[in-house]
Protein backbone atom coordinates (compact mmCIF):
# COMPACT_ATOMS: atom_id res chain seq x y z
CA UNK A 1 0.00 0.00 0.00
CA UNK A 2 1.14 3.35 -1.10
CA UNK A 3 1.47 6.40 1.59
CA UNK A 4 -1.60 7.94 -0.56
CA UNK A 5 -3.48 5.35 -0.06
CA UNK A 6 -2.37 4.75 3.07
CA UNK A 7 -3.28 8.36 4.01
CA UNK A 8 -6.58 8.01 2.01
CA UNK A 9 -7.90 4.90 4.41
CA UNK A 10 -7.01 6.51 7.33
CA UNK A 11 -8.71 9.39 6.79
CA UNK A 12 -11.51 8.00 5.41
CA UNK A 13 -11.71 5.71 8.37
CA UNK A 14 -11.64 9.02 11.00
CA UNK A 15 -14.53 10.84 8.60
CA UNK A 16 -16.60 7.53 9.26
CA UNK A 17 -15.87 6.97 12.71
CA UNK A 18 -17.05 11.16 12.89
CA UNK A 19 -20.04 10.81 11.60
CA UNK A 20 -21.49 7.31 13.01
CA UNK A 21 -20.39 8.62 16.32
CA UNK A 22 -20.47 12.36 16.46
CA UNK A 23 -24.05 12.76 16.01
CA UNK A 24 -24.53 12.06 19.91
CA UNK A 25 -21.97 15.14 20.36
CA UNK A 26 -22.90 17.18 17.34
CA UNK A 27 -26.59 18.05 18.24
CA UNK A 28 -26.91 21.76 20.09
CA UNK A 29 -29.92 20.58 22.39
CA UNK A 30 -30.41 17.61 24.16
CA UNK A 31 -32.23 14.32 22.42
CA UNK A 32 -35.03 13.16 24.51
CA UNK A 33 -34.43 9.96 25.89
CA UNK A 34 -37.21 7.42 27.33
CA UNK A 35 -36.73 6.81 31.13
CA UNK A 36 -36.76 2.96 30.29
CA UNK A 37 -33.68 3.23 27.95
CA UNK A 38 -31.59 5.62 30.40
CA UNK A 39 -32.14 3.37 32.84
CA UNK A 40 -31.28 0.45 30.39
CA UNK A 41 -27.79 2.27 29.52
CA UNK A 42 -26.95 2.49 32.98
CA UNK A 43 -26.50 -1.51 32.78
CA UNK A 44 -24.40 -1.71 29.52
CA UNK A 45 -21.27 -0.87 30.86
CA UNK A 46 -21.11 -3.57 33.53
CA UNK A 47 -23.14 -6.07 30.89
CA UNK A 48 -20.12 -4.89 28.14
CA UNK A 49 -17.50 -6.05 31.23
CA UNK A 50 -19.26 -9.42 31.80
CA UNK A 51 -19.50 -10.51 27.87
CA UNK A 52 -15.39 -10.33 28.01
CA UNK A 53 -14.51 -11.28 31.50
CA UNK A 54 -17.26 -14.54 31.45
CA UNK A 55 -15.60 -16.57 28.41
CA UNK A 56 -11.88 -16.01 29.73
CA UNK A 57 -12.92 -17.67 33.38
CA UNK A 58 -15.09 -20.84 31.82
CA UNK A 59 -13.16 -21.45 28.62
CA UNK A 60 -9.77 -22.48 27.15
CA UNK A 61 -8.80 -22.03 23.79
CA UNK A 62 -12.32 -21.80 22.44
CA UNK A 63 -13.55 -24.75 24.17
CA UNK A 64 -15.35 -24.70 28.09
CA UNK A 65 -13.48 -26.15 30.48
CA UNK A 66 -14.06 -29.97 31.61
CA UNK A 67 -12.77 -29.97 34.86
CA UNK A 68 -13.63 -28.02 37.97
CA UNK A 69 -9.41 -27.91 39.23
CA UNK A 70 -9.23 -24.50 37.43
CA UNK A 71 -7.27 -22.29 39.05
CA UNK A 72 -9.60 -19.38 37.01
CA UNK A 73 -12.55 -20.90 38.42
CA UNK A 74 -11.36 -20.63 42.19
CA UNK A 75 -9.53 -17.09 41.62
CA UNK A 76 -13.28 -15.44 40.45
CA UNK A 77 -14.65 -17.39 43.49
CA UNK A 78 -12.72 -15.87 45.46
CA UNK A 79 -12.54 -12.21 44.29
CA UNK A 80 -16.94 -12.86 44.17
CA UNK A 81 -16.75 -13.40 47.89
CA UNK A 82 -14.18 -10.90 48.58
CA UNK A 83 -16.66 -7.91 46.53
CA UNK A 84 -19.77 -9.41 48.96
CA UNK A 85 -18.13 -9.09 52.11
CA UNK A 86 -15.77 -5.79 51.84
CA UNK A 87 -17.14 -4.33 48.71
CA UNK A 88 -13.61 -3.09 47.75
CA UNK A 89 -12.89 -2.88 43.94
CA UNK A 90 -8.85 -2.86 44.56
CA UNK A 91 -9.50 -5.19 47.68
CA UNK A 92 -11.37 -7.17 44.87
CA UNK A 93 -8.66 -7.42 42.65
CA UNK A 94 -5.97 -8.37 45.11
CA UNK A 95 -8.00 -11.50 46.45
CA UNK A 96 -8.78 -12.32 43.20
CA UNK A 97 -5.80 -12.49 41.38
CA UNK A 98 -3.62 -14.19 44.94
CA UNK A 99 -6.57 -17.14 44.99
CA UNK A 100 -5.75 -18.15 41.60
CA UNK A 101 -2.04 -18.02 42.16
CA UNK A 102 -2.20 -19.98 44.93
CA UNK A 103 -4.33 -22.72 43.34
CA UNK A 104 -2.07 -22.21 40.31
CA UNK A 105 1.51 -22.54 41.58
CA UNK A 106 0.65 -24.26 45.08
CA UNK A 107 -1.98 -27.27 43.96
CA UNK A 108 -0.22 -27.04 40.28
CA UNK A 109 -3.52 -26.58 38.30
Amino acid sequence: MSFWEATITIGGLALITLLTRGFFILPRREMPIPGWLREGLRYAPIGALAAVVTPEIVMTQGQLIHTWQDARLFGAATATAWYVWRGDMLGTIVAGTAGMLIFRLGLGW
